[in-house]
């Protein structure tokens, strides 16, 4: 996408410097991550509209209080309320080193997190780290800052085993080995993230990590998780709540492609096992069916189902079409297409 369409996300971002990470109803402040994905889009006008409907609902950014220590950044982790003093500690950070190093030191200690705030901390991060490839500016270094802030300051860990299995599998085979949750222990937790925490229960799911056969090319890999878990999407999403619970599994694997390019190889290996582990943590606490094997071609074009998205309006109606179209360019199949249309038909802007 030529830079030109990312001047409106520079302005997005200063208009959006004084909030902070949650909304007024408690879920996670989403419009960095819209202000990126529709520049991604090439809808560049539709930023600072789509921004002025949404700042509504944003509560403002508490006050930084003591600082983080480098010494004593691990208990940090997980406090949310932590949120400004993270973001003032990646600015120092920031400062103090090239942006891809510091994400590569950063992503290699969040990864273990992957799941935090329902994944939007890495799906920020990789918002914020397109922005950047595509020109540094001093607003986007500032939301690379802000975007880890979110992912420390909302860190939470699922269960794991540090036990690889005996024949590691690729991402189709693995997924069929992936236990569930019997609906029976299911309880209705208010939100995604506390829902994960039935999984410290259930014994089952801490090997699911080591299921995962992490050799080979690495861009071929995310490529075989996402079209993966974008079937599991087109499987369990039969309403809003499964409908988002099943987005975030797609959007936070592409996201996790944009910061790939940039870190190291042990970096990126440990955050597509952890990537994978998350997107199963999803799918045992609210899925039902296996993946769907085929789907019909979608007759719509890229350009209509960016003008349904933007209609729409929803948040996660934009970045999942931004998402998968995005993945679809990098590797066609219809079943990115009929992803779209099924959120296109299911959700509507809250």
């Amino acid at each position: 996408m030529p830079i030109s369409c990312y001047a409106s996300f520079d302005e997005a971002l200063e208009a959006l410097a004084g909030y902070g990470i949650e909304l007024k109803n408690g879920n996670s402040n989403h419009a960095p991550m819209v202000g990126e994905a529709l520049c991604a889009l090439g809808r560049p006008q539709a930023v600072m509209p789509w921004i002025a409907a949404y700042k509504e609902r944003l509560l403002p950014r508490g006050p930084a209080g003591d600082p983080i220590h480098p010494d004593a950044w691990r208990s940090a982790l997980g406090h949310r309320e932590r949120f400004a003093a993270w973001a003032e500690f990646f600015a120092k950070e920031l400062q103090q080193a090239p942006w891809p190093d510091v994400l590569d030191r950063w992503t290699e200690r969040l990864v273990p997190g992957f799941g935090a705030a329902a994944t939007h901390g890495v799906i920020r991060v990789g918002h914020a780290v397109r922005s950047l490839a595509e020109a540094e500016t001093p607003w986007r270094r500032r939301e690379l800052g802000d975007a880890l802030a979110s992912w420390a300051a909302t860190y939470r860990e699922l269960p794991s085993s540090d036990r690889i299995a005996d024949c590691p599998m690729r991402p189709r085979a693995a997924i069929a080995r992936v236990p569930i949750l019997p609906p029976p222990r299911r309880r209705s937790l208010g939100n995604i993230t506390a829902s994960l925490a039935m999984l410290d229960d259930f014994l089952e799911f801490a090997p699911v990590i080591g299921l995962l056969d992490v050799g080979g090319d690495i861009k071929g890999l995310l490529a075989e998780l996402t079209d993966v878990f974008t079937r599991i999407y087109l499987a369990n999403a039969h309403d809003v709540l499964t409908s988002i619970v099943f987005i975030h599994g797609v959007t936070s694997l592409t996201a996790l492609g944009e910061i790939v390019p940039h870190v190291g190889e042990r970096t990126a290996i440990a955050a597509l096992r952890y990537g994978w582990q998350t997107a199963c943590a999803l799918y045992a606490c609210f899925g039902a069916n296996s993946m769907v094997a085929h789907t019909e071609q979608c007759a719509a074009d890229a350009e209509t189902l960016i003008d349904r998205a933007l209609a729409n309006g929803d948040e996660h109606v934009i970045k999942f079409t931004e998402a998968c179209l995005r993945r679809n360019a990098l590797g066609p199949s219809p079943v990115y297409w009929a992803a779209v249309e099924h959120a296109l038909g299911i959700m509507h802007r809250r």
